[in-house]
């Protein structure tokens, strides 16, 4: 990965006289004083500097620490952690800077007690109301093999009042088979005015469940976070422990890894195109998406063993291979999908029904979407240019880069015409891949780290980039897992596209996004 942020950010600091209390670890991590937490963010926030994700730990006997990691396009990544003392409970929030921080700083708070200052609103974001107030799960006093009692409370959902303003309440059991989560419009006709989102239904441990596991059984749990992302989720994890442990895994591997991921891409792209068309009532599109996505699966089952190519990928490498004969068909296949979405784009193109119903529908401005880290193709849908493809550059892709789509709509058009682009260059992607596999092993040894060992990575799915941080406890288990999925940010630029959208164009907006309710219900 690139971490050539990281060099910028010492220089930065010393100018600024902010003290850097210690850099240490694989990859680099600067520790500053906790009163200047808030100032830092401020002022990487003035120099364009990106946040990704932001985090907490507790360690053993010197209370908790605060993790952030920053990124710029061109410099890579860079983190940087402060320490909250064993009798202190609060640290300055970064939400006034950047946006993004907002659920995940109400998240530390839920899962550790511990306060970010100055947070605008530090309603329970994934602690549901009928938590007991006193149980912070990510402590490592809190008892995972006792029921927590039941407490009863009430969510309070922003209210608003004037003449024919009301309240459609959606969720979180919906008529269709999906995650629960609800949404709470306020609207006024059919014009919605406010969106807010309730999720945490499918709250399932996950970064609890990572402590005490092993590496092989850790990546087995992380490619569960969210089943449409198993593969990219997988890597993430891997990148992070291989970082962790000192490990190169072999360049075939890497190659496999990328073609996983990149047909992982198409599927689902694929799949949410047909999805969204659907939501507009234009069923044919809907079947021939199903049509594709479900010959892809069936290639799927027949060359590595699973539909939705889950645990493909361990800590070292992948466990499986593909032989000239495979490559072949799947490049065959990858071509005919391609070719054949090519086509139905100029159907979509030259049907005025569904045009008029995504044109100018959840517009974002860029400035809005640029403050929030708008990620993946929501973002690149905006004009942004972020992919962690290219921001750190990590392999296959430093060899084989993709080049990146974007374009200035913004809205449900925009967002659908990414994915069909995305689709092509994938597409073409694999085909390079495949023509020049790289030979040779495809998995290392594992050996795993010393205790304290830690390793960050990001992968782009295809929603965004995932962003990966793990900590080593002894005997090569770990102790700390933090995963924050592209859904943490996208689901409040969803919130942003709803407002002044009518009702009836909401689930084309909500599907033109399709942010994962279990990836960011950790």
């Amino acid at each position: 990965m690139n971490f050539t942020l990281s060099g910028s950010l010492v220089t930065l600091l010393s100018e600024r006289n902010i003290r850097i209390v210690s850099v240490s670890g694989v990859p680099k991590t600067l520790c500053i004083p906790v009163q200047d937490w808030s100032k830092v963010a401020g002022l990487l926030k003035r120099e364009d500097i990106r946040l990704v994700a932001t985090w907490a730990a507790q360690e053993v006997g010197e209370g908790f620490t605060v993790h952030a990691a920053y990124a710029k396009t061109g410099q890579g990544y860079a983190l940087l952690q402060t320490i909250i003392g064993e009798d202190a409970s609060a640290f300055p929030s970064i939400t006034p800077h950047y946006i993004a921080a907002a659920r995940m700083e109400r998240l530390i708070h839920d899962m550790f007690g511990l306060i970010p200052m100055d947070h605008p609103d530090l309603r329970p974001w994934t602690k549901h109301e009928h938590w007991p107030s006193d149980a912070y799960p990510l402590r490592k006093e809190f008892a995972t093999d006792t029921d927590m009692p039941r407490s009863e409370g009430e969510y309070p959902y922003i209210e608003a009042e004037g003449e024919g303003v009301y309240e459609i309440p959606v969720g979180p059991v919906h008529a269709g088979i999906i995650e629960p989560g609800h949404f709470r419009f306020l609207a006024v006709g059919e014009q919605i005015l406010n969106l807010e989102q309730r999720l945490g239904y499918v709250h399932k441990g996950i970064e609890k469940g990572m402590e005490g596991r092993d590496a092989f059984s850790a990546t087995r749990l992380a490619a569960r976070v969210s089943g449409d992302a198993t593969v990219a989720h997988s890597w993430a994890l891997c990148s992070a422990l291989e970082q962790a442990a000192g490990i190169d895994v072999p360049p075939r591997a890497s190659s496999l890894r990328a073609v996983l991921c990149e047909r992982e891409r198409i599927a689902n792209h694929i799949g949410d195109i047909g999805a969204t068309c659907n939501d507009a009532a234009w069923s044919f599109m809907h079947m021939q998406c199903q049509r594709l996505r479900e010959d892809m699966a069936r290639l799927h089952k027949d060359l590595f063993g699973h539909r939705l190519l889950m645990d493909l990928l361990v800590p070292g490498g992948v466990p499986c291979d593909l032989q000239p004969s495979d490559m072949a068909i799947l490049q065959a296949q990858t071509r005919t999908i391609a070719d054949e979405m090519l086509q139905l784009y100029d159907i979509y193109e030259n049907n005025t029904s569904i045009r008029e119903r995504v044109i100018d529908s959840g517009t974002i401005a860029h400035d809005d979407a640029q403050g929030l880290g708008l990620l993946g193709y929501a973002g690149r849908s905006v004009g942004l240019k972020t992919d962690a493809r290219a921001d750190a550059a990590y392999p296959p892709y430093e060899r084989f880069p993709i080049p990146l789509a974007t374009c200035p709509g913004g809205d449900v058009a925009a967002r659908l015409w990414l994915r069909f682009e995305e689709i092509q260059e994938s597409a073409r992607f694999l085909d390079n891949m495949l023509a020049h596999m790289t030979e040779g092993d495809t998995r290392c040894a594992w050996a795993a780290p010393e205790a304290g060992a830690t390793g960050f990575a990001v992968i782009e799915s295809w929603r965004g980039e995932i962003a990966t941080w793990v900590r080593f406890a002894a005997d090569g288990r770990l102790d700390r897992c933090h995963i924050r999925d592209p859904s943490m940010i996208n689901w409040m630029g969803l919130e942003l596209a709803a407002r002044e959208v009518p009702v009836p164009d909401f689930p084309l907006n909500n599907k033109s996004f399709n942010c994962s309710y279990s990836g960011q219900d950790l």
